[in-house]
């Protein structure tokens, strides 16, 4: 009986290390897939320019995906650009050009299934552990490495227990919950962790929701985050990808005392104030806080389901004068479906820019960058002074619901007064 999901699925992947590897041990593991985006990807490749190492990305399924700058503001970004689509077409690397989306949302649509080892050159790499999947950031150093040697050490990471009790309901969200967690751990309480998620009420909780909340718990210094093989997974996995492996029904964090426990019923919506994720309480508490802008986007919160529920509130009601509204949709697919159920009318009619799908304004590199003293309201996961702009600005987040709301309000807003 292994100690932990994230050692059962790890273990299968094990190419070197102790016959019975434990929390601490160090591995050498042979990833099933690598994740770059246009950044890292960059730096990678000079790391593999200097030291003439050998590519082939037939080994290791590779994926590049222009994300982070897309598309390019400027020529020397369309420069780099050429670079990584010459370099994915010489060494057998797939790419996501331009439009495409964020790698995070790509990987979970197209990607990873679970039982899967995934290593990103990105730390929110982490989101796909809500497929049962045990993904984790890695540097460009570590990504070039893997793409000449094809396997990567690793070192096992100890468990944190998380038990889920009550209902998640409207308009409560995985954001919240992720918020709440982390206003528990603080920045550094999940160190080298791999959190597992169990109990009953899990099965309000949608896969969406759970990307959200594996997503955030690298900001309280997580290595992992896996959610269970259940019954919602299996379902969503069946409608999303159209396949279901028998396999996957043992993939279940073990019994145990649970070092975090949450009544679902009792969260309220949460917002992280400045300067940092973890630093979370009740909107309820900060509402009136005046703000210029409102960010609906990113690899936490651009989903189907959030663009949804933000149209839910918006609907028959106006963005506040004075107040900017960006949506900017996690994928082309995310994109698309939002066309045709009319949900991005909806945006639209209320005042919303909407911008093509990446990571835009998170990063603060695109399309709705903060500036100086203004205060920004996002559904992202990042709030650290300069994350999306200037380093002046005050950034908030928070989930699609509140980020809503608070659009139509002009104010930071608890959305059960609008819901």
């Amino acid at each position: 009986m292994y100690e932990s999901l994230a050692l059962e699925i790890l273990s299968s992947h094990i190419v070197e290390g102790p016959s019975d590897p434990g929390p601490g041990d160090i591995v050498v593991a042979k990833p099933d897939l690598l994740l770059m985006n246009d950044i890292t990807a960059l730096l990678a490749l000079r790391v593999i320019e200097e030291t003439g190492a050998p590519v082939d990305c037939s080994r290791i399924r590779t994926l590049i995906v222009l994300d982070h700058y897309s598309p390019p503001p400027t020529a020397r970004i369309a420069t780099s650009y050429r670079l990584l689509r010459r370099f994915a077409r010489r060494h057998g690397c797939a790419l996501k050009d331009v439009g495409e989306g964020i790698m995070h949302q790509i990987a979970v649509e197209e990607e990873v299934e679970p039982g899967m080892l995934a290593l990103g050159a990105d730390s929110h790499t982490i989101t796909y552990g809500a497929l049962a999947v045990f993904s984790t950031g890695i540097g460009s150093t570590e990504a070039a490495y893997i793409m000449a040697r094809g396997e990567l050490w690793l070192k096992v990471p100890h468990t944190i227990l998380a038990r889920l009790e009550g209902r998640l309901e409207w308009p409560l969200t995985g954001k919240d919950l992720a918020l709440q967690i982390l206003s528990r751990t603080g920045g550094d309480g999940a160190v080298y962790a791999s959190i597992e998620f169990t109990g009953p009420g899990l099965a309000s909780l949608g896969v969406s929701d759970r990307l959200t909340v594996a997503n955030m718990m690298v900001e309280g210094g997580a290595k992992t985050a896996l959610f269970p093989v259940d019954k919602v997974l299996v379902e969503w996995m069946r409608r999303e990808r159209g396949a279901v492996k028998p396999g996957w029904k043992r993939l279940a964090p073990r019994n145990g005392e649970p070092s975090i426990e949450v009544d679902l019923g009792e969260l309220e919506p949460m917002v992280s104030e400045p300067p940092a994720p973890y630093n979370a309480r009740p909107a309820r508490e900060l509402e009136g806080v005046e703000v210029d802008q409102v960010f609906l986007g990113s690899c936490t919160n651009a989903r189907y389901e959030d663009l949804e529920a933000a149209a839910r509130i918006l609907k028959g009601r106006r963005v506040r004068e004075g107040v900017r509204l960006i949506v900017t949709p996690a994928s082309r697919r995310v994109y698309q479906k939002a066309l045709e159920t009319g949900v991005l009318g909806i945006l639209h009619s209320a005042g919303a820019v909407i911008t093509p799908p990446g990571c835009g304004a998170c990063f603060g590199s695109t399309m709705g960058v903060a500036g100086d003293e203004e205060v920004v309201l996002s559904t992202s996961n990042r709030n650290f002074p300069g994350r999306m702009g200037s380093p002046t600005a005050r950034i908030y987040l928070a989930s699609p619901q509140t980020a809503a709301a608070s659009a139509v309000t002009g104010v930071i807003t608890d959305p059960r007064s609008l819901a």
